[in-house]
């Protein structure tokens, strides 16, 4: 470790006060607290807001659902409204990581945390991400658990999150509060492609913070759920992993909500997969037929190469889940 100072904020005003000054903002820390031991990050200053007033789970005046950025993955995952409004965020949320860790991570922290990418985290690898211009050891060394989908000449590290699979899917949009006030940016943008810039991998501007998730209003019932295919049942990421959400009306599907993880740089919206299936009655010839496109614009490396039909198997596999749940 190294030297740094720690405040905590006892007001969202002062919070944001110290993020101007260029303060890294911490809750659980779990993802932080691994990257500063292994000197991947090395803020000077830590923020703690674990105290602020963003913990509570709220449905919207249009019957969406707004978490809070300081919900811990453990309370989401539990909360009535989420489970029974959207049972993919539930799902996603507790194949993530571990029960102690749930009980410590934020929603907030969970959507901002960094790639897994093993060159990533050794400091004397070459990786744009934690170095520009340094170039990127995972193109030529062993990227069998790297992307596929949205990545670069300059970095092909995957997304870790799971919940952030879901939040995709479900066209959620993250709620910011900074020095210009509040607004909210739609998932879709909030994390970014790696592009010729991997190391910006959010769309926050400087002392931002994180405060809520919100999820839009869907028809009901609408049907949704979240398969992760991984190397070991539990304490593992994605190979491959599937959000699917359906909304089935006279036996037709009318709302097709579908993302992939584990094979994106950012979680994966598959919006062909979503058109084939809108206005289409259910069947199994058709969840085949749609997964096909799963992988559309894959870009394969030497070792990952069996995601591409992983994927496809994926989304079709959860495909037929959800929709046979009508």
């Amino acid at each position: 470790m190294y030297p740094f100072s720690f405040t905590k904020a006892p007001s969202t005003r002062e919070a944001l006060a110290a993020g101007r000054r260029g303060g890294r903002y911490i809750a659980g820390g779990t993802t932080l607290v691994d990257l500063m031991r292994e000197t991947v990050e090395r803020p000077e200053t830590l923020v703690d807001i674990s105290g602020l007033p963003l913990d509570e789970v709220t449905v919207t005046e249009r019957g969406g659902l707004r978490i809070g950025a300081l919900v811990t993955m453990t309370e989401a995952a539990a909360h009535r409204k989420v489970r029974t409004l959207y049972p993919v965020v539930a799902q996603a949320l507790e194949l993530s990581a571990s029960a102690q860790l749930r009980n410590m991570a934020t929603i907030g922290g969970n959507i901002m945390q960094r790639t897994r990418c093993t060159y990533f985290r050794d400091v004397t690898a070459a990786c744009n991400k934690r170095e520009p211009g340094s170039g990127c050891a995972a193109r030529e060394g062993y990227n069998r658990t790297h992307a596929i989908l949205g990545t670069s000449e300059d970095c092909v590290a995957t997304h870790p999150s799971d919940v952030a699979v879901a939040f995709a899917a479900l066209e959620a949009r993250v709620h910011l509060l900074g020095t210009g006030g509040e607004r909210a940016v739609p998932f879709a943008d909030f994390l970014l492609r790696p592009g010729s810039t991997p190391n910006r991998e959010q769309a926050l501007r400087q002392g931002e913070l994180i405060t809520a998730v919100e999820i839009p209003a869907y028809p009901r019932p609408l049907e949704s759920g979240y398969l992760k295919v991984r190397d070991r049942q539990s304490y593992e990421f994605a190979l491959t992993s599937a959000a699917v959400a359906l909304y089935v009306r006279g036996g037709v599907i009318r709302e097709a909500k579908v993302a992939a993880g584990g094979v994106g740089t950012v979680p994966w919206q598959l919006t062909a997969v979503e058109e084939a299936l809108i206005g289409e009655r259910p069947s199994d010839r058709l969840w085949a037929r749609a997964a096909e496109s799963a992988a559309d614009g894959a870009r394969p490396l030497t070792h990952n190469r069996f995601k591409v039909e992983l994927l496809q198997r994926t989304v079709e596999r959860q495909l037929r889940i959800v929709g046979d749940s009508k």
